[in-house]
């Protein structure tokens, strides 16, 4: 797999058939290793051992409804009362994000309305927090750690 923009973590692999499976600590079971589950897995450990986030509040793969209509988001996290506080898109590394990538994040918000936004190809990352006023989202460097923001 593709060298990322984190901090090097230990992963545990294992084969099944002719596939590799990366243990996944929320999911708490193995799936199957492909460059957008790399790039989540990154995150997801980017987040709690880096940012200190409880991975208690972390649902991988969480289903949310836009228009009638069932969507996945890679990532979400909840505030400490269980309301979206963070959603999250991972990309593959060779994936450009680009205004569909963005999309569909903004389809994922309008959802939920969660504080923050995050969408990552594991090389660049970018980050959105809800201004004062509610009214939009604007860019920030990187992501606050979980004591800051809670």
């Amino acid at each position: 797999m593709e060298i990322l923009n984190f901090p090097e973590f230990r992963f545990d692999f294992k084969k099944q058939e002719d596939k590799i499976l990366i243990y996944d600590i929320i999911r708490k079971k193995h799936v199957i290793l492909t460059p957008e589950e790399w790039v989540r897995q990154h995150l997801v450990h980017f987040l709690i051992f880096k940012k200190f986030f409880p991975k208690s509040l972390m649902k991988v793969e969480s289903g949310l409804n836009y228009h009638k209509k069932q969507k996945r988001a890679d990532l979400i996290i909840y505030n400490d009362s269980g309301v979206p506080f963070i959603i999250a898109e991972c990309k593959s590394p060779k994936s450009i994000i680009n205004q569909n990538a963005l999309f569909q994040i903004g389809v994922y918000q309008k959802s939920i309305s969660p504080k923050y936004l995050i969408v990552t190809n594991g090389i660049t990352h970018f980050v959105w927090r809800k201004n004062n006023d509610l009214s939009r989202y604007d860019q920030i460097p990187e992501i606050p750690e979980w004591d800051y923001i809670s």
